[in-house]
């Protein structure tokens, strides 16, 4: 913030609002904490804040509200401090409360806006807006009606005209108050539904968002609210709220999403209420969290269960609704890490005959750059009642001693996964072996292992990490690639990832996932054509250099290839088959208790 004379009207201004913001805290609870706005002058500091359009907006990913004292002063709105802040403050602490939250909400409305989904973002600032401004106009008193009528619009846009009845219902304004415009029977009647959904579902409002999403779908029709926006434009604080941050759990569809979006005029839990319900005190409506009658329904009639996870393509859009700045493909590695999460477990062990304890052995001084806790201060007095670093300072160096306790020797893990033209790009459609090496990988991270991944779509192109490494995120990001080339993991990649492979290095399992057509890769010749076998040569010494096994994950019947499903067995590998992809989710669960758990002997 730039230093602005007190004595200016800016800066006479700033103080005032300081001077609010403990009363604006206040309205919501005198419990409730948040650091002061970052009060901004100038443009460029409008600019650096990522203040664009409105004069105020919040930021979840530091909780941080941001005001413009400039524009608040060229708009002439000097005297709604408190309104303002501490609409700001409802935005953290009410609706939608963090970036989580405001991304499910975004769901639900995107559910709600066939061919107008991009338009989530505004409709979810309206929509938030009015549970926020209600409560503060009816609940606490302030002045909010007076800020909408200082922007000052006598548009008869058939939208504003829409959201600004809702505002006279809601507060019980004489008609024509705020909305300008022509209200027939229609525009009326969608009012009236708009603010019972914001009444009813104050408390759940999450529950509420699909429908008034369905609400105000037909109003986008014509010009996508352009007029609406133009006029609220000062007052969109949340569109770009998720800028910098990253939500997470929204893989998962939640249960009422798809449900939800429905219009309000078809749900039960609006037009089925008593005739008192629109007295219900604002806050207090609780229709949306009674187990109504429509909770648990399938309101399609269909028997066929709903989709569990979105698709990463849906996933994706949904983060890029909320404001969130990633690459396509970083969003990706969030899609399957979190989808992941819930399968993990600790990766086997092999147990070695006999661990080493630590053994005690003499002293060598310690100095500064050493970490702290390797110095013996107990030591050190010994040496000199005066401590100084460097000088009288040591610490104890350690040997080893047999142990009796066996020591765990985590398997490192191979993974090569077969990225043809037959299978899907993982960062569009849902992809199960992505998603059952990422299980497995993280597994074997989770365990101390070192992770190796290779794609490979051959002949073609293939891309692999550099190596066995723990980098989480260098792991993920090369198997959420997609390469789309050739008809098989290519064997010859075995070869590279072992030729080097020292003795002493941990026994390491090697996993390919593919399908019938790595026999013709096994075989060594062109496309369909036999060879000399020079790649069952390969992946059996591959095996041999990498001594913690092998398996082959088909998704092929097994007895289509007898014959070669036996060479791969007397070669040392195990060979599972998966008929359906999905089914690859189970076996990625059960693989490593299964074939490497803790009672696993080791091969001497």
């Amino acid at each position: 913030m730039s230093p602005v004379p007190a004595t200016s009207e800016l800066g006479k201004t700033c103080e005032a609002w300081r001077a609010k913001w403990p009363d604006a805290l206040a309205v919501w609870s005198k419990f409730t904490r948040l650091r002061e706005p970052r009060w901004c002058f100038t443009q460029k500091e409008e600019k650096e804040e990522g203040l664009t359009g409105s004069f105020a907006m919040i930021r979840f990913d530091d909780h941080a509200i941001v005001i413009s004292i400039r524009q608040v002063v060229e708009g002439h709105l000097e005297k709604f401090a408190r309104e303002v802040m501490a609409h700001e403050i409802g935005h953290h602490v009410y609706a939608p409360g963090d970036l989580t939250d405001h991304t499910r909400m975004l769901a639900r409305m995107r559910r709600s806006l066939p061919t107008k989904e991009h338009l989530a973002g505004f409709i979810a600032n309206l929509y938030t807006d009015l549970l926020i401004n209600n409560r503060l106009q009816r609940g606490s008193g302030l002045d909010i009606a007076g800020v909408y009528q200082a922007i000052g619009s006598g548009s008869t846009d058939r939208m504003w005209t829409l959201y600004m009845r809702m505002y006279e219902i809601l507060w019980s304004l004489q008609k024509g108050t705020l909305a300008k415009g022509k209200i027939d029977e229609v525009l009326e009647g969608d009012a009236q539904l708009g603010s019972r959904v914001i009444r009813v579902y104050a408390r759940d409002w999450l529950r509420g968002s699909g429908r008034f999403a369905a609400l105000c779908l037909p109003y986008l029709m014509e010009d996508e609210g352009k007029a609406t926006r133009k006029i609220l434009l000062p007052l969109l604080d949340t569109e770009n709220a998720g800028d910098g941050g990253v939500p997470d759990g929204l893989t998962e569809i939640d249960e009422d999403e798809i449900e939800g979006a429905i219009h309000p005029s078809l749900d039960d839990e609006l037009t089925g209420l008593s005739e008192d319900a629109d007295g219900v005190a604002d806050g207090d409506g609780d229709a949306g969290t009674k187990e109504g009658k429509g909770i648990g329904r399938n309101r399609a009639g269909s028997l066929k269960p709903q989709q569990r996870h979105r698709d990463p393509i849906d996933y994706r859009e949904l983060l890029k609704s909320a404001g969130v700045k990633l690459s396509d493909h970083e969003i990706a590695i969030r899609y399957y890490r979190e989808r992941a999460i819930p399968y993990l477990v600790p990766f086997p062990t092999r147990k070695m005959p006999e661990s080493m304890d630590p053994l005690p052995e003499g002293l060598h001084a310690w100095d500064f750059g050493e970490p702290l806790e390797n110095a013996d201060w107990f030591e050190s007095l010994i040496q000199s009642p005066t401590i100084i670093p460097g000088v009288t300072t040591v610490q104890r160096t350690y040997g080893t001693s047999q142990g009796f306790d066996a020591e765990k020797i985590p398997l490192d893990l191979f993974i090569g996964v077969d990225c043809s033209g037959s299978m899907v790009n993982p960062q569009i459609n849902f992809s199960p072996p992505v998603l059952a090496g990422a299980i497995m990988a993280l597994s074997a991270l989770r365990a101390g292992a070192n992770v190796m991944v290779t794609l490979s779509g051959e002949p073609g192109s293939h891309i692999s990490t550099n190596g066995f490494l723990r980098d989480e995120k260098e792991i993920l990001k090369v198997l959420t690639g997609y390469l789309g080339t050739g008809y098989t993991f290519g064997i010859p990649r075995l070869k590279e990832a072992f030729k080097d492979r020292k003795p002493s290095a941990p026994p390491a399992h090697i996993l390919i996932v593919t399908d019938n057509d790595i026999f013709m890769m096994l075989e060594g010749g062109e496309y369909r054509k036999k060879g000399n076998g020079e790649g069952w040569i390969i992946a059996k010494e591959a095996l041999e250099k990498a001594r913690g096994g092998g398996t082959y994950l088909l998704h092929m019947p097994l007895s289509w290839e007898n014959k070669n499903i036996a060479r791969m067995a007397n070669d040392g590998w195990d060979v599972y088959s998966v008929l359906n992809w999905d089914d690859i989710i189970t076996f990625a669960r059960t693989f490593s208790q299964k074939k490497y758990g803790d009672e696993a002997d080791v091969k001497k």
